[in-house]
């Protein structure tokens, strides 16, 4: 296979790994990966993970990234609260929660990050359409939640105002009844106290 007709096969996929490549072509080597990188064609994001070198480095493909090259793990936390407009601040890494260990990787492409959480609060995320890709990303209710919980330093009404969530944009994205709801299926009543003063803090600063 050369490199016009891989281009041509694996454009679609976006992001591929070598075991995606030797679905379709067993006997293909890395070796030829390692060529087509030094030439320009291809980027590493991690190991076993590429992208071709011409595809647009737009939100919604580095949050495919995101999801692929560490699964299971769906975008949260700072960059999703930007994604909806609820914090004011640029966010140039990528963030996300996973089941699995806590780990950062710094590629030529982006900076990931990944969270751990329990696997009973690997939830709330709904799959976007992107190029005939899903990504998962967490819903502004859950994003919101995610942060709280794994910033437990979070505590008063002025930790609470620093965070500048928009209150425009509160209001439009974020269901305060279902906010309510999820919180509950954390059963945490220490996270249920601060996140009655984050709602509290929202509402009346």
């Amino acid at each position: 296979m050369n490199i016009i007709e891989f281009q041509k096969r694996f454009a679609p996929y976006k992001v591929f790994s070598l075991r995606d490549i030797c679905k379709v072509e067993s006997d293909f080597s890395y070796r030829q990966l390692d060529r087509w990188e030094k030439k320009g064609y291809l980027r590493k994001v991690r190991r076993g993970f590429y992208v071709l070198d011409d595809q647009e480095m737009s939100e919604p493909f580095l949050f495919l990234v995101a999801n692929k090259i560490y699964s299971p793990s769906y975008v949260s936390l700072e960059k999703a609260l930007k994604h909806y407009g609820l914090i004011p601040e640029e966010v140039f890494q990528i963030t996300s929660v996973s089941t699995k260990k806590t780990v950062n990787f710094e590629t030529t492409i982006g900076n990931f990050a990944y969270r751990n959480v329990r696997p009973d609060l690997f939830w709330g995320y709904v799959l976007v359409e992107f190029d005939g890709q899903k990504v998962m990303l967490a819903e502004p209710e859950k994003a919101i939640l995610d942060y709280l919980y794994l910033n437990p330093r979070l505590k008063t009404f002025e930790d609470f105002v620093e965070m500048r969530i928009n209150f425009d944009s509160f209001c439009r994205e974020v269901d305060v009844k279902k906010f309510e709801l999820y919180l509950s299926y954390f059963g945490n009543k220490t996270l249920e106290k601060r996140a009655k003063i984050f709602l509290n803090t929202i509402q009346n600063h």
